[in-house]
């Protein structure tokens, strides 16, 4: 019988990004008395893709602009898929959440020459929006928040890896979360009587992508599991501009950050002209769905560089200014042996960031009680398209509600439930599963499942591929299930985390092109090359898929538009 070590608390969360900080941080400031952990698959503080976040914050803080034009901004960009209450809730809370980052909390972003916060441009907005600290907003961001975490000795779970949402034996409410430990392989069932998952997302399924290692989707496989539905899990977004430097390193899909071309960086295909103009009257400034589509139909044409991608140029800018503004990027460049200033840069469209996931309400509550969630683990903010500059506004805002939101909860409904116990039994059976199945080539299952989402389920789509990879995908699933690793120590056994990595991959990437198949029109970063037009704005609907057994189910919900309709605006001449 496998051994499960037991502890209590009242408050779990799961993620240490962004929004588990930040709700870590308001937890504990509404309510010091309760217990607060913090589960985290590496390092506190080291981890995760907020950390990795670039360009920066979108904030409407000048005169000129105003929540209702950022709030535009967001429901057209994202095509009018969003939750208009919690894309309301965003542009509104992401002016108090910058002041708190700086007042409370210690970022030093960058600012003019009067004192007020630069903001620079970004993509797919009608004003100049998004703070930032060089390049490098994300460093900043997530060590002031550690540093107030650790301050404040709240508990950390590091390395952990949570494998399964267990719920009550009534089947009521959340009970808690099973995790391994890392660092030894032993199991850990945490009760809690609320739990906030903020994992992330990462689509790191894909042949080119940006997250960090550690990003599996291991929050959506879960969620998928405990019967939970994800909302407009189609929704990949592809960030146009990925570092392509060879095979053999993993730089390669990393981002060259949108603020490039903000600033007047120019696209060039392998001969070395511009293209953009093509696609999109605003060139390099369109979303990022259109530039990816863009760059991906240059590439499908062969114009393209030595390692298949295409480039990225500043050197017609103010060279002093592409040092002064991008310093970040220059270092990177540099450090894979391309010159940004003054040369080309080889990129290519990477898988980026998630839409699609849990539905959530304003106060961050789901459909089963005692379960939260922000971050990019949820679906509804960011519509069918997200733009740059408002993903760690998503964290950081849900994150804070999240933690006031339980702090006020937990001492009112929440208790700690009695597990249930067949769902623990079977979840480590699934985890322990590979230890007694023979030893075969991971290596082998990932690069079939990079190519698989990468030419059926990515950029350009259409019915025969997404049935093709739907096949591909269920091959995959079964052929890992009867795929062993060595029967060896568990103690920091990163082939068995490999294989849990491919087993939740493969499930949230068969929800993937469930979701992808079963929507007929083209919207934001779903494009359907058999479906190219978007259909009717006003009859928009919102894509749910459940884990029904083994069976992916699709069904589809009206989009509630709450504030504004297609057509419509709120901003006023």
């Amino acid at each position: 019988m496998t051994t499960v070590d037991r502890i209590d608390t009242d408050i779990l969360i799961l993620g240490s990004g962004g929004a588990g900080l930040f709700a870590a941080l308001h937890a504990h400031k509404a309510a010091p008395h309760l217990r607060i952990a913090i589960a985290v698959k590496g390092l506190l503080g080291k981890c995760g893709c907020t950390r990795m976040v670039q360009g920066g914050y979108n904030v409407a803080l000048n005169p000129k602009d105003s929540l209702e034009r950022h709030f535009m901004d967001t429901v057209e960009g994202g095509k009018w898929l969003n939750d208009q209450e919690l894309a309301w809730t965003l542009v509104v809370k992401a002016v108090e959440r910058i002041h708190e980052l700086e007042n409370d909390l210690g970022c030093f972003f960058d600012r003019n020459p009067d004192g007020t916060l630069h903001q620079k441009a970004f993509a797919g907005q009608t004003f100049d929006r998004t703070v930032h600290k060089g390049s490098l907003t994300g460093i900043e961001i997530i060590n002031r928040l550690a540093e107030q975490v650790w301050a404040r000795g709240i508990a950390r779970l590091e390395e952990h890896r949570a494998l399964e949402l267990i719920p009550a034996k009534d089947g009521g409410r959340l009970a808690g979360v099973l995790m391994v430990d890392m660092r030894t392989g032993g199991f850990r069932l945490v009760r809690a009587r609320a739990v906030l998952l903020a994992t992330g997302g990462g689509p790191s399924m894909y042949l080119y992508h940006t997250p960090s290692g550690d990003k599996t989707c291991d929050g959506m496989a879960m969620a998928l599991r405990a019967g939970l539905p994800l909302r407009d899990l189609e929704m990949v977004q592809f960030h146009p501009t990925g570092l392509v430097a060879g095979s053999q390193t993993r730089i390669t899909g990393t981002i060259i950050e949108e603020g490039l071309r903000g600033a007047g960086g120019h696209l060039l295909d392998g001969d070395g002209n511009r293209f953009m103009h093509k696609y999109d009257p605003r060139g390099e400034r369109a979303t990022r769905d259109i530039v990816s589509r863009g760059m991906y139909e240059e590439m499908r044409r062969g114009r393209t560089g030595p390692n298949g991608g295409l480039y990225i140029t500043m050197r017609h800018l103010d060279p002093a200014m592409v040092r002064r503004e991008f310093k970040g990027m220059v270092d990177r460049c540099r450090d894979v042996g391309f010159d940004l200033v003054s040369g080309l840069v080889e990129v290519v469209p990477t898988a980026h960031y998630m839409m699609g996931g849990v539905p959530f309400r304003t106060d961050t509550s789901t459909e089963m009680p005692a379960l939260f969630a922000a971050g990019e683990d949820t679906g509804g903010v960011h519509g069918a398209n997200r733009l740059g500059g408002n993903g760690v506004a998503n964290s950081t805002v849900f994150g804070g509600i999240a933690g006031d939101t339980m702090a006020a909860w937990v001492p009112r409904e929440g208790v700690l439930a009695d597990p249930d116990q067949t769902v623990i039994d079977a979840a480590l059976e699934r985890t322990l599963r590979p230890f007694s199945r023979p030893a075969g080539d991971l290596n082998d299952l990932r690069e079939r499942l990079y190519r698989v989402m990468w030419d059926d389920v990515g950029i350009v789509r259409d019915a025969g591929g997404l049935l093709r990879a739907s096949r591909a995908l269920e091959d995959l699933g079964a052929e890992l299930d009867a795929t062993g690793i060595p029967d060896s120590s568990r103690t920091f056994n990163l082939t068995w985390h490999d294989w849990l990595n491919l087993h939740s991959q493969i499930l949230v990437s068969r929800a993937v092109t469930a979701a992808a198949l079963a929507r007929e029109d083209s919207r934001g970063a779903h494009f359907r090359a058999d479906f190219p037009e978007t259909g009717d704005l006003n009859t928009s609907a919102n894509t749910i898929v459940r884990l029904d057994g083994e069976r992916i189910a699709v069904t589809t919900e009206p989009v509630a538009f709450t504030r504004v309709r297609p057509g419509e605006t709120l901003i006023e001449d």
